[in-house]
């Protein structure tokens, strides 16, 4: 018998995996990779919202147990994964060059806002107010990172492939089955496949769709990540990452061309260099009503657990989710009563 078994291999599963092999539990996992939200992410980690000037929900803590994460993940895949680059905030009047030095003034942000201005000097780029420099982000190669992680646990003889089915699965007091497998434990982190899940189907798990474009740009020449109407990330060989779209309704993984239109025409008004589309991708991002994780256990069924609900920052706050879950289950530590699924469980349970 497994100590848990984990169902979804994105950012959220492939977090917590990591922290039951560092603490030494056995595990299983079933993903069929329906859901496209890790594969398709910009993959950012900033700790600032640049539309605002606002530290992000706990980006500090959220950093200090990133960085060490991926580190550790690059050496046991054998893979880069961590790309260091700064991030440069477009500044597009001098009200907001004078709104960047305030706010890099405020405890928390001074950390990460440069106060110098940075003049443009890319010809390609209309910048003519320069840009904010946030220090200490980076990008994480999101696609390569599952693919990878997917790949280790094969060699392991830990990875089911198919979607998860329900009518096989069965929860006791002491364990939960599922086909051949049992465990003393289940964890859900299927992002927004959690909307068919008969156990966590209550949550307000709304689902944001994202579509990013990748371009090949031979003039443009950056190797900053820039941010203005929408961002542009350098990937080498001329290539650069262009997001993202927020759509409420749509509920597919399907590029649209209104999406394309929308990302274009944003790009063109700082963008002067020509440039061709070579891909185009959508996902669904597992978002919340309150803008929060859904971590913790069901209300009837004690070893059934989620973790979910990352957003757009799945790469900073996976590490930090991850640990709070495991440290409620095996240490009986209390999760931080922002994310704790009980902040639904009277509005929204109806067993």
């Amino acid at each position: 018998m497994h100590d848990y078994l984990v169902v979804g291999l994105g950012l959220a599963g492939i977090s917590f995996c990591e922290v039951l092999e560092k603490e030494g539990k056995t595990f299983t996992v079933v993903s069929d990779s329906s859901q496209q939200a890790s594969q398709v992410a910009g993959g950012l980690y900033n700790p600032v919202i640049l539309k605002r000037f606002t530290l992000a929900w706990k980006a500090k803590v959220q950093m200090e147990l990133a960085q060490p994460f991926y580190a550790d993940l690059e050496q046991k895949l054998g893979q880069k994964l961590d790309y260091k680059v700064p991030v440069l905030r477009r500044f597009a009047s001098i009200e907001e060059q004078n709104a960047w030095f305030e706010a890099s003034d405020k405890p928390g942000l001074d950390h990460f806002l440069s106060t110098t201005i940075v003049q443009n000097k890319n010809s390609s780029i209309d910048a003519p107010f320069g840009f904010g420099e946030v220090k200490h982000t980076g990008r994480i190669d999101t696609a390569t990172l599952v693919e990878s992680y997917q790949g280790y646990l094969n060699k392991k003889g830990l990875l089911t492939e198919e979607s998860f089915d329900f009518s096989c699965f069965e929860h006791q007091e002491g364990h939960i089955s599922y086909k051949s497998i049992q465990a003393k434990q289940i964890v859900f982190s299927c992002g927004y496949g959690l909307k068919n899940n008969p156990f966590f189907d209550y949550l307000p798990l709304n689902g944001t769709k994202g579509e990013l474009l990748t371009i090949k740009a031979p003039d443009y020449n950056e190797e900053n990540v820039i941010k203005s109407s929408v961002f542009s990330i350098p990937l080498g060989d001329d290539l650069y990452r262009i997001g993202a779209t927020y759509k409420w309704k749509d509920k597919t993984n399907e590029p649209t061309e209104a999406s394309k239109k929308e990302l274009l025409d944003k790009l063109k008004t700082f963008l002067k260099c020509d440039f061709e589309v070579v891909d185009h991708v959508a996902g669904i991002r597992p978002t919340v009503v309150d803008r929060r994780p859904l971590v913790g256990q069901h209300p009837e069924h004690k070893n059934l657990y989620v973790l979910n609900g990352f957003g757009s920052r799945g790469v900073l706050i996976a590490p930090y989710t991850s640990a709070q879950l495991f440290n409620f289950i095996e240490r009986k530590d209390s999760i931080d009563p922002e994310i704790d699924i009980k902040r639904f469980t009277k509005k929204y349970y109806n067993p």
